[in-house]
């Protein structure tokens, strides 16, 4: 999404429109931007002294699947309730699931410059001119309460990189007489791109967003909200991104069609200019063919606004700071079993927090609190059905030992609730369900997690030589291209690290999927000579990037072959919306008769994001407080907590 470079004018708009204090009675509203489906403001529920709620009782058994960030907040929310019968189950050997955090080339041990090899841009939430970390979101929340070091992501066509390359057409974009690249420097966050062409994209593209954005932050968290938000759903929920591109312009926003923003107008060369450059942070192509709502979503609900790179919880030096287990050669589960200790370093850092940090409740961590519990945490364990049983309890099944199969022993335990974070196709392809009524568990909601559309990413990170960044002049520091490597981004995350980052190739659907079939090495070469060829093509550069880059030390993630994942992150399509959105709602029509708690991306309509997942957690963990009659704090009820809409 490249166009509009960051798309800021939430964050901004939302200053001329602020409403009086709220009541007493709406404090847990949200205010913009924030998501549309539920105004509530998550922070203001888990900052409070003490958490969510008192738990009376604490011994209700609890098994959370899945030690992602979705799982890890659940444990620590119930933990600081009071709840102490907590068992975590991880599959793999490391905790944090879709966030991904390579602490350096595995072949040199020289720096421990991150390469984020899943989640990489953070929003807040934020508005403008106010600290990331005072945002309403819970990523603020936990950034702030563990002292997460950021900075302003390097995003293409932003302020915050020095210049930005678009390569489209072999060069052809423009007049010139011979192949170029277009040059974009932003400085100061108002410059727009380059070229007659790109600034028609550009001015359609904002027309649109802008006019859409005014009109929803004056109405965001009023009466009038939920009433709006469901009028756009209606108008927008069975048309793709690629139809709203090119649907007819709407110059005068009726107060009597409340959802109808019309669309961009754009012809059919402007939506191929846009299809390889987006709105902010990387090409949009891949999904074009997704239900309108998502883009709609990211772009003018915050999503986009003053992302951040998290650097970890580190020093100015980037060196860590003193943490729990930083100095441990291993650490150990429940059973004694080892997995990746805690470096504390990048996005990684937040879900080494949540588990090893200690809370101010209980005076100890998550993980110092499993320990102490033969099946506090299990790692190396694949859950493999889950049965409900005649006392109400939920039997779960694991494979303990999954990825040593000479060793591997099947056990099950019994629980009061489970929590199930898992990306849904590994629901649907690795764990049998099994005695579940049509009343505690509708085939409606499975269905709708079998068919969910998750969709493939392919990364690959090198080291990067000081001097470019530092000495390099004729090589933007950022490219956007139509070729099969689309987005580069290059980085630097200290001064004292020995050398800096490139993402050689940031590619998501489709443009994914046709790199599949290249070995790791063979993709890594393939991308380097790509990145020259189009560097010595550009008659204005001429210059190739491959001496600057540690090719031998690059790392490639494909996230859909990834066992523990099968996917990078969970879409829909036009036409589905309303089935994502009630699998969101399960929690509180379905979950107190079933034990059963939907909770994590793939129940969510966010894709791609961690504060759905840490809003899902906190809504499984809500939702438990409520059946074992746990005490809310700070005068919270389930009457204040937003119901999801569906289709009339």
């Amino acid at each position: 999404m490249t166009i509009g470079s960051s798309y800021n004018y939430p964050s901004s708009i939302s200053k001329e429109v602020t409403r009086t204090k709220r009541s007493t009675k709406g404090k847990w509203a949200a205010r913009f931007p924030n998501p549309p489906d539920l105004c509530f403001d998550y922070r203001q529920l888990v900052e409070q002294e003490n958490g969510i709620a008192r738990a009376t009782d604490t011994q209700h058994r609890i098994c959370i699947i899945g030690a992602g960030v979705t799982g890890l907040t659940a444990a620590r929310e119930l933990y600081r309730c009071g709840f102490t019968n907590i068992t975590l189950i991880e599959q793999s050997r490391r905790i944090g699931g879709r966030h991904l955090t390579v602490a350096g080339s595995p072949s040199s041990s020289q720096s421990h410059t991150p390469f984020e090899m899943g989640a990489m841009r953070m929003p807040f939430f934020n508005r403008e001119g106010e600290a990331p970390t005072e945002g309403r979101s819970l990523m603020a929340y936990y950034a702030k309460a563990f002292d997460l070091a950021l900075s302003d992501f390097p995003n293409p066509g932003s302020q915050w990189v020095s210049s930005t390359g678009i390569y489209l057409r072999e060069g052809r974009v423009g007049d010139g007489p011979t192949p170029q690249m277009l040059i974009w420097k932003n400085t100061d966050g108002l410059t727009p791109p380059p070229g007659e062409a790109l600034q028609k994209v550009y001015a359609k593209w904002r027309a649109f967003a802008d006019r859409m954005t005014r009109h929803i932050a004056e109405v965001y968290a009023s009466e009038k909200w939920e009433a709006m938000w469901a009028a756009i759903v209606e108008k927008y929920q069975g048309v793709s991104f690629r139809d709203l591109v090119s649907m007819p312009t709407l110059h005068a926003w009726s107060e009597r069609s409340p959802g109808d923003f019309g669309g961009m107008g754009m012809s059919a060369e402007e939506s191929a200019i846009f299809y390889a450059i987006g709105i902010g942070d990387g090409s949009w192509g891949a999904f074009y063919d997704v239900c309108a709502l998502y883009p709609l979503r990211t772009a003018i609900f915050g999503f986009s606004s003053q992302l951040q790179l998290i650097h970890g919880r580190v020093d100015a030096n980037g060196e860590p700071l003193a943490s729990p287990n930083l100095h441990s050669e291993v650490v150990f589960d429940s059973t004694g079993l080892g997995f990746d200790r805690p470096r504390y370093i990048g996005l990684a850092a937040l879900d080494e927090c949540l588990l090893f940090m200690k809370t101010e409740e209980t005076g100890k961590s998550v993980y110092g609190h499993s320990l102490e519990r033969s099946n506090g945490l299990l790692t190396d364990a694949s859950v493999t059905k889950l049965k409900k049983l005649t006392n109400q309890q939920l039997r779960v099944y694991y494979n303990w030992k999954h990825s040593q199969p000479e060793q591997a022993q099947e056990h099950f335990d019994d629980f009061d609730s489970v929590i199930v974070t898992l990306p849904s196709w590994v629901i649907e392809t690795r764990i049998k369900l099994e005695n579940f009524k049509q009343e505690m568990l509708p085939f409606e909601t499975i269905n709708a997690w079998k068919t969910a559309h998750w969709e493939t990413s392919c990364k690959v990170y090198a080291p990067l030589k000081k001097s470019f960044l530092s000495n390099n002049k004729k090589i933007p520091q950022v490219l956007v291209t139509d070729s099969f490597v689309h987005d580069v981004y290059t980085y630097r995350y200290n001064e004292n690290y020995t050398y800096d980052c490139i993402l050689l190739s940031y590619t998501w659907e489709d443009d994914a999927t046709k790199l599949a079939s290249f070995t790791d090495k063979e993709l890594v070469n393939k991308c380097a000579k790509e990145l020259d060829r189009i560097l010595m093509n550009s008659a204005n550069i001429q210059e190739k990037i491959s001496p600057y880059i540690g090719l031998d030390q690059a790392v490639v993630q494909r996230w859909i072959t990834d066992k523990n994942a099968m996917g990078c992150a969970k879409l829909y399509r036009p036409g589905t919306y309303y089935d994502a959105v009630s699998l969101m709602k399960y929690n509180r029509d379905f979950a107190h008769i079933s034990g059963l708690y939907l909770s994590g991306e793939s129940f969510s309509v966010d894709a791609g994001w961690t504060e759905p997942c840490f809003r899902g957690a906190i809504d499984a963990v809500i939702h438990i407080c409520n059946k074992t009659s746990a005490a809310f704090n700070g005068g919270f009820s389930m009457s204040d907590y937003p119901h999801y809409k569906l289709k009339p």
